[in-house]
C-alpha cells in the first residue's frame, strides 16, 4: 500500500461481507461471456487459461452466465450447470479462479423468453406470459405453467448444490438484463393473472424470492460454511414514459430476498454507457443517481457492487462514492493487472489496448466475446480500436472455433 497514490488508496481498504468474509480491496471481476465452452456447455481449456491468467484481478470473481437447463442458453458458447456431468469441468474452473486467493463465484442464469440458442435450437422459449416477438425471427413465447415454475426453481437448487460440489465459494443468482426473475418482475413481460402475476410487489417477486429461498435451503442442507450468496440486479426498468419497475419497487424486491436467504452482496447491472452515472428516470426519484438510491438503502444490510463503463482508476474511485465495491469485466480483458499496478502506483502503465501480440499473453482464445461486441460496442468501455480488433480476429476464426469443439 506505501507505494498507492494516496488518491486511491481508499479502492484497496478491505471489505467485509455480512457472513465475516474479508475481501483485501474494493474491486470485482464482472461476468463477461467469455464464448470458449464447448457447443454443449462444457468447460475447456481455453475457460480455464483465461481463469489462469485474470486470477490475481480481483478478491472476487463471477463466471459468465452459466445455464442451469437447456431451455435457459443465451449464448452459444456459454458454460453449462444443468446436470452432474459438468462438475468436472467447472472444478477445474474453480480452482483457476482462486489459485490466488480470489472468492470464485457461479452465475446461474436462466435467459427465459431471451434464451436466443434455445430458440434456434428447439424453436420455443417460454417465460411468465405468452408473447409475440419478432427478434431474433418471428416467434411465440410460451407462457410457463406452475409445474414449470416449480421445475426451474428447483434447477435453481440443484445447480447451487453442483456449484458447492465444484469448489465454487458461492453463487450469483442474475435478475439483471432481462434475465427470467426480472421478466417475471417486470410489467412489461408479466402479465399473468396468477400470484406469480403483476398485481402486486408481493406477487411479481414471488418468483424470485422462491428461487432464493431454495438456493439457501440448498446451502443449509450442504452445511457449506460461509457459502456466499449474491444477487445481481438492474434496479430500474423503463420504456420511453413507461416503467416496468421503479426503483422503490426493486428495493423492496431485494428486502423479500433477504427474508428467505442470507444474500452477501448485490451488484447493479444493466445495458449502456457508464452505467455507474445512470440517474433515475422516472418516479418521485427521478433526476437521482441510482446508485445511490440502492446504496443509500442497502446500508447495514449488504454491500453494493457499482458496474458498467467503470476502465480508469478514476472511474472507479468516483463510482466506489456511490458504492461499497466496483467491478468491472471489459477492462480486465485487456488488462488484468489493472488492480495491482494501481495498487503498486503503476497507474501510468495500464494499458487498455488489444495488439495481435498480445493476445497470446492475454490468454484470450481467438474467437472469443464473439456474441458479445455488439453489448461491447453499447457499453464503449474498451476503445473502439480494441473492439474492431476483436471483431476481426472472431470473424477470421469462428470456423475453425466451431470445427474444433463440435
Amino acid at each position: 500500500m506505501s507505494d498507492t497514490n494516496p488518491k486511491y488508496r481508499s479502492l484497496f481498504e478491505p471489505v467485509t461481507l455480512p457472513n465475516g468474509i474479508q475481501l483485501k480491496n474494493r474491486f470485482s471481476l464482472n461476468p463477461i461471456t467469455l464464448n470458449a465452452s464447448t457447443s454443449e456447455g462444457y468447460v475447456t481449456d481455453d475457460d480455464i487459461a483465461y481463469a489462469k491468467r485474470r486470477s490475481n484481478t480481483a478478491p472476487l470473481q463471477v463466471t459468465t452466465a452459466t445455464y442451469i437447463e437447456e431451455y435457459a442458453q443465451l449464448f452459444e458458447y456459454g458454460p453449462s450447470i444443468r446436470n452432474d456431468t459438468y462438475i468436472e469441468g467447472l472444478s477445474r474452473l474453480a480452482s483457476a479462479m482462486k489459485q490466488n486467493g480470489a472468492k470464485a463465484i457461479v452465475q446461474l442464469t436462466h435467459a427465459g423468453r431471451f434464451a436466443r440458442i434455445t430458440l434456434k435450437d428447439f424453436g420455443v422459449v417460454y417465460g411468465p406470459s405468452p408473447m409475440h416477438l419478432m427478434s431474433p425471427v418471428e416467434h411465440n413465447v410460451l407462457e410457463m405453467s406452475k409445474r414449470k415454475i416449480h421445475h426451474v426453481i428447483q434447477q435453481y437448487a440443484d445447480a447451487t448444490r453442483r456449484a458447492i460440489q465444484a469448489g465454487f465459494d458461492g453463487v450469483e443468482i442474475s435478475n439483471a438484463q432481462r434475465l427470467l426473475p426480472q421478466q417475471f418482475f417486470s410489467t412489461f413481460s408479466n402479465h399473468r393473472t396468477d400470484e406469480y402475476g403483476p398485481q402486486s410487489v408481493e406477487n411479481r417477486a414471488r418468483f424470485g424470492v422462491e428461487v432464493m429461498q431454495a438456493v439457501q435451503k440448498v446451502v443449509d442442507e450442504e452445511h457449506a460454511e460461509n457459502f456466499i450468496i449474491g444477487f445481481r440486479g438492474t434496479p430500474e426498468e423503463t420504456r420511453g414514459d413507461s416503467v416496468g419497475y421503479t426503483v422503490d419497487e426493486f428495493n423492496e424486491y431485494f428486502d423479500r430476498l433477504l427474508d428467505v436467504a442470507n444474500v452477501q452482496y448485490f451488484a447493479i447491472a444493466s445495458w449502456g454507457h457508464d452505467i455507474f452515472r445512470e440517474k433515475v428516470r422516472a418516479g418521485k426519484h427521478k433526476g437521482e443517481l441510482i446508485n445511490d438510491m440502492v446504496h443509500n438503502h442497502m446500508k447495514g444490510k449488504v454491500p453494493v457492487i457499482a458496474t458498467g463503463g467503470i476502465n480508469s482508476a478514476d472511474k472507479a474511485l468516483e463510482a466506489s462514492q456511490h458504492a461499497d465495491m466496483v467491478g468491472a469485466s471489459s477492462m480486465f480483458i485487456t488488462e488484468p493487472d489493472f488492480v495491482e499496478k494501481l495498487q503498486n502506483g503503476h497507474e501510468d502503465q495500464i494499458d487498455l489496448s488489444l495488439t495481435k501480440e498480445k493476445w497470446d499473453d492475454l490468454k484470450i482464445p481467438q474467437s472469443a466475446f464473439k456474441d458479445i461486441v455488439e453489448f461491447m460496442d453499447f457499453g464503449g468501455s474498451l476503445s473502439k480500436q480494441t473492439r474492431d480488433e476483436i471483431r476481426s480476429e472472431t470473424k477470421q476464426t469462428d470456423v475453425d472455433y466451431f470445427n474444433k469443439y463440435q
